[in-house]
């Protein structure tokens, strides 16, 4: 997450994992959450700057890419595992 320090890239992180369990109806634990939130994050900041140059600043710019980035994740994982069975 750009511009933000660790602690609150884990509060981000948590926070963002959280509500893309709640929206993507999955529960998850809050270790998974912090990763779903903050690898989201990092996968969708990347593909941001790749595409467009830059990426959402803020605290409220990275909530709304590491929670994007972590449904993205859900729904990838979901669909590698529903092709496996």
């Amino acid at each position: 997450m750009t511009g933000i320090g660790w602690f609150m890239s884990l509060i981000i992180g948590a926070l963002a994992g959280w509500l893309a369990g709640r929206f993507m109806d999955r529960e998850h634990s809050l270790i998974m959450n912090i990763v779903l939130g903050v690898v989201g994050a990092m996968v969708l900041n990347w593909i941001l700057s790749t595409i467009l140059g830059s990426t959402l600043g803020g605290l409220i710019g990275q909530t709304f890419v590491g929670f994007a980035g972590a449904c993205l994740l859900i729904a990838a994982a979901k669909m590698i595992r529903d092709r496996n069975s």
